[in-house]
């Protein structure tokens, strides 16, 4: 499934994804994306390197998936 979005539109999704304080849940509530989505959107639009250094910094971190988010904050 190929993703059709205006420049401003794919600008601001990709400027999210980097953002850490933006989780994918806010993605989606405000875009409707999933996070299989905007990964699908960064890979077509970043470098492979810029693309592998991000997947690396998101991969499992807490910040960027609220449930996990929150478990975490409810066992401290």
């Amino acid at each position: 499934m190929k993703i059709k979005l205006d420049s401003q539109k794919l600008n601001s999704i990709i400027e999210m994804a980097w953002c850490d304080k933006t989780s994918f849940d806010d993605i989606k509530t405000i875009t409707g994306l999933a996070e299989s989505d905007v990964i699908k959107i960064m890979r077509g639009n970043l470098k492979s390197s810029s693309f592998r250094l991000w997947r690396k910094r998101v991969s499992g971190r807490v910040a960027k998936h609220k449930e996990k988010n929150h478990q975490r904050t409810q066992s401290l």
